[in-house]
């Protein structure tokens, strides 16, 4: 499976997380190629059918500086016949009213533009008042992970998802 994972990072945790995901799913079979969005065209994405967008909250909900920079040609971009996961980073407790924002953000437009999400994951285990990125169902649109609070739990999250997004790709 050849899959694209686009991350922004501004303190370079997206970064960190993102490579370790690829380099662990790359173990397991999966083709992941990596590119921070800060020095990759948006276009990029148009090669994979399979994406994986990582992104931290940044203060208080906003999308992360690389992310906002393409927002406008996200929003627009067709992601018909393509499968998205997300990875979204965050502090659930200095920002429990917007842990996650960004991937509320992210989500619609892929939603709205053809896009199909993969890697739903459970709330089970985080502690926070309301987020952009939990569907109606309370299910995060994505993998969700506090390196701030939770740092001890990130491989092991990791590790479910891909095992969990595994199976869901499979099915496909």
């Amino acid at each position: 499976m050849k899959i694209g994972l686009f991350y922004g990072t501004n303190t370079g945790v997206t970064e960190i997380v993102s490579e370790e995901l690829a380099e662990k799913m790359n173990a397991r079979g999966f083709e992941v190629k990596l590119f921070d969005i800060a020095d990759t065209e948006l276009e990029k994405m148009s090669e994979f059918e399979i994406l994986i967008i990582a992104t931290p909250t940044w203060n208080d909900g906003e999308l992360q500086d690389d992310w906002e920079e393409v927002i406008d040609d996200f929003n627009k971009f067709d992601f018909s016949g393509k499968r998205v996961g997300f990875v979204g980073l965050g502090d659930q407790e200095a920002y429990c009213d917007n842990y996650l924002d960004s991937l509320g953000k992210m989500v619609v437009p892929v939603r709205e533009n053809g896009g199909e999400i993969f890697g739903r994951w459970s709330s089970e285990g985080y502690s926070h008042t309301h987020s952009l990125g939990q569907d109606p169902d309370g299910m995060w649109v994505g993998l969700a992970l506090d390196n701030d609070n939770q740092e001890e739990m990130t491989d092991q999250r990791v590790e479910q998802w891909i095992e969990q997004i595994k199976d869901e790709l499979k099915k496909a």
